[in-house]
């Protein structure tokens, strides 16, 4: 078995050389480690070169502006029988791929595994988005998992049979999520997809609301997008339907009632946010010790903000992509800080 991991980077100054540095300091080295610099115009390009040829770098004169096209660009070099697609902002734990041979050599015919993703700390907001991932994955992400359909495998820790990929899962380029995109293709040729919370990666997340908030527009218009694409799959399999159900049904409520309930009656507002309070609470509790986080135990203060802003961009996009049909193809690309809290 041979392993290749696939980045794509533009100005990735900050955080390209961790990646690069987690992707040689793995316990079952890679065969094959390969770079596309996007048309950078910062320092990324002089930081890569700086590895030798430890790796291989596709430089890009022009930026192509969008991730999925710098991954099919690198995808024509790939030579192993599987390969990693992950981020220049983010640090690959030493034993991801060990992990992943692991899982290969139990089951040959994996079209694809889905890693764990943390965020990296830095701040209220991120620490907001760890809540996130630890109960989206630990909970929801598992029992889907056990279900049979796993909503995505994202894209910082995501790994794909080669031969299955080129064969079966074509770039369109039509869609924000790449990622999403990517696992709805698999499950319409019903693919085999494991989830291993064992291979963990490190990413870093918008540290400041206004990136975040441009993340979330991209997201969610990029899974009204999916969801539009591949409504097909709804019907076709009761998993599926189930799993896309649950989810967006309990973000269409969530987000009415964040909106409506205090126009109708404050006092049932008051009431529904005394309910979500404990709940909060106890789901912080089990991330914090499940994450070895313990400042986790207060974010449901500031993740009642930060919920409301959830909700209010859910349905902002139902209203552009699904009503409007004003398809956004816009990239957008976060600050990037200064990590020193990942070791790998």
């Amino acid at each position: 078995m041979t392993i290749s991991i696939l980045i794509p980077c533009y100005n990735e100054e900050v955080g390209i050389a961790d990646c690069v540095r987690s992707c040689l300091a793995q316990t079952r080295p890679a065969d094959q480690i390969i770079i596309v610099n996007d048309g950078s115009n910062d320092r990324s390009g002089e930081l890569l070169r700086e590895f030798g040829d430890q790796i291989t770098v596709l430089t890009m004169p022009k930026a192509t502006g969008n991730k999925s096209f710098a991954q099919e660009i690198g995808l024509k070099f790939v030579t192993s029988d599987y390969f990693v697609a992950t981020d220049g902002d983010t640090v690959l734990d030493k034993d991801f791929l060990m992990y992943l041979e692991e899982n290969v050599n139990k089951d040959p015919e994996l079209s694809a595994v889905s890693g764990y993703v943390r965020s990296m700390r830095h701040n209220w907001i991120t620490a907001c988005r760890a809540f996130e991932y630890s109960v989206g994955q630990n909970l929801h992400k598992l029992s889907q998992h056990h279900l049979g359909f796993l909503f995505v495998i994202p894209g910082a820790a995501a790994v794909f049979k080669t031969e299955d990929f080129r064969n079966y899962i074509p770039f369109e380029h039509d869609t924000l999520t790449e990622d999403l995109d990517f696992t709805y293709r698999l499950h319409t040729l019903d693919l085999k997809i494991q989830y291993d919370r064992r291979m963990i990666v490190y990413t870093q997340d918008p540290a400041t609301l206004h990136s975040y908030i441009n993340q979330m527009r991209r997201w969610l218009a990029g899974g009204w997008q999916c969801l539009m694409k591949h409504h097909s799959l709804a019907g076709r399999l009761p998993k599926s339907s189930l799993v896309l159900t649950i989810l967006y049904t309990e973000g269409l409520v969530f987000a009415l009632m964040v909106f409506i309930l205090p126009i109708l009656s404050l006092k049932v507002f008051l009431y529904f946010l005394l309910t979500y309070l404990p709940v909060a609470f106890i789901l912080a509790i089990y991330a914090a010790w499940r994450e070895k986080r313990w400042e986790l135990i207060l974010v449901p203060i500031p993740y009642l903000f930060i919920a409301v802003i959830n909700s209010y961009i859910f349905l902002e996009q139902m209203v552009i992509e699904v009503f409007l049909r004003r398809k956004n193809l816009t990239w957008f690309k976060p600050e990037r800080f200064i990590n020193k809290s990942v070791t790998t």
